[in-house]
């Protein structure tokens, strides 16, 4: 097996302590996240900060084969992507490192490495909660974040409830933070429909639709109506997918005989 290690040179923290980290990463049961493809751990490192690991999984035997030759690991677009942001002044957790296992035929495992951010909320919580406290103030600062995401030319692909970090920063004042970073696009400019299909995977709930829409059209200058039906529009259209899909897996499931 052939390891590949890049380390963040203006971070406190070394190749050797970022390698002895994954060597014992089975035995860290300090979970953020457990699930069937991907895990999320924490650990303390030496420069006593707490990083956060995310673990992709194997990919299958197409992708094997892709990553290795062709296209770049989760792991180093995480990590390239963080930078980018911070470099073009957003905010995500601080990028430490990422690791790649490789064979000389194929791809194996990779790590992103990342300092934990602490934060009250998710966005999730303002769709599961609508009584949550300054929620319609929260939502029209989460909306100026995405402005000027766009504006900036950033397409967060996983623009979705659980990847957007909410921390109370002072009275009536929130800072965001991007997480889950693989999968982003970045142009010279973004146009009116792209902006608005950003937001469909965010809530399935018209009222909060309306409420960013509005303020999104009061920052782009566009006319409210049009950007409520177009944001909605395309909330719609990722819903019916979404559930069709859901759907779908849950028929496969009883096909094989798994509840």
């Amino acid at each position: 097996m052939m390891q590949k290690i890049v380390v963040n040179n203006n971070y406190k923290t070394t190749e050797t302590e970022i390698k002895s980290i994954i060597e014992n990463f089975d035995s860290i049961n300090d979970y953020l996240a457990k699930g069937t493809r991907n895990s999320i751990k924490k650990v303390v490192l030496e420069n006593e900060k707490t990083a956060t690991i995310k673990s992709f999984k194997i990919p299958n035997v197409v992708n094997k084969f892709v990553y290795k030759f062709f296209r770049k690991s989760k792991a180093e677009r995480s990590y390239k992507y963080a930078q980018k942001l911070i470099d073009l002044g957003f905010k995500t957790p601080t990028p430490i490192a990422y690791v790649e296992n490789t064979s000389s035929l194929s791809f194996l495992k990779s790590y992103y490495f990342c300092e934990l951010v602490s934060s009250e909320i998710t966005f999730r919580e303002l769709v599961q909660d609508v009584s949550y406290p300054n929620r319609e103030e929260i939502l029209k600062q989460f909306t100026k974040f995405t402005f000027d995401l766009h504006e900036a030319g950033i397409e967060f692909l996983d623009h979705s409830p659980g990847n957007t970090l909410i921390k109370e920063v002072g009275e009536n004042k929130y800072e965001f933070y991007l997480v889950d970073l693989n999968r982003m696009n970045f142009h010279d400019s973004m146009d009116f429909d792209q902006r608005m299909k950003n937001f469909s995977r965010l809530s399935p709930q018209k009222g909060m639709v309306e409420i960013m829409a509005k303020e999104y059209a009061k920052l782009y200058h566009s006319q409210e109506q049009e950007t409520i039906d177009k944001m909605w529009f395309y909330t719609e259209e990722f819903q019916q997918k979404f559930h069709l899909k859901q759907a779908r897996k849950k028929k496969l499931k009883a096909l094989i005989g798994k509840q």
